[in-house]
């Protein structure tokens, strides 16, 4: 059996500001995200893409103009256009990055888990957490992207795809050690999936739930979902 996982890695909990910087929490997100990936973007690009980040969720992509984007990262309109060839790009660099830290912490984490059952508790609980931490850029990464080009859809696509795969991949173990009882392996990971993504879309700061609490709720749904009947 395939093994798999380890913890997801976190920012700091933090109600709107990161206790260590100061820096606002969508900022946090993109610099965790950029530093999970090893990213190697330049500091005013980062910085951008960190104002692209606040006005996206502050006003939604259609709403955001390149003025909005260059005013909050303290440049010109035109210096938007040194680093990224529209508002288009920076929305594409976002969901790119943030889906391939998905991703990478997914990968990392099935390979380290003892057994499927770990496994996919760890997962869906650690999934669930960074939405709750990440919720501005999870909202933007999964709820803006019908306004990507084709190319960029198909490439973002490309990488959920591989996020689902390692979903799959940890029932199909289940199911093999007979720890699982699933009858549809497809629908059951788009089912985990979507409850820990959506997160994202309800969380706020101002719950008494923390992040951690969520995730540890969704994992123990998990585990409800694919138990031996």
């Amino acid at each position: 059996m395939t093994k798999r996982l380890l913890s997801l890695t976190r920012v700091r909990h933090a109600v709107n500001m990161s206790a260590t910087t100061g820096a606002p929490r969508s900022e946090q997100s993109i610099l965790a995200t950029l530093e999970d990936s090893g990213d190697t973007a330049g500091a005013t690009a980062v910085r951008l893409m960190m104002a692209a980040a606040d006005a996206f969720a502050d006003k939604g992509f259609h709403a955001t103009t390149t003025r909005d984007i260059a005013s909050r990262a303290g440049l010109s309109p035109a210096g938007v256009y040194v680093h990224f060839s529209s508002k288009e790009d920076l929305l594409f660099q976002l969901s790119r990055r943030g889906h391939q830290t998905a991703r990478d912490q997914l990968v990392e984490a099935a390979g380290a888990a003892a057994s499927p059952p770990e496994a996919l508790r760890s997962i869906i609980a650690g999934f669930s957490t960074w939405h709750a931490e990440h919720h501005q850029l999870g909202r933007i990464v999964q709820y803006e992207f019908r306004h990507l080009t084709p190319e960029h859809r198909d490439e973002v696509l490309s990488l959920r795809r591989e996020i689902d795969k390692v979903v799959r991949g940890v029932l199909a173990d289940g199911v093999e050690s007979g720890d699982f009882e699933v009858d549809d392996i497809p629908s059951t990971a788009l089912a985990l999936l979507s409850m820990a993504v959506d997160v994202a879309r309800w969380y706020s700061p101002e719950i008494r739930r923390t992040p951690d609490d969520i995730g540890r709720t969704n994992g123990h749904l998990a585990m409800r979902l694919v138990a031996r009947r």
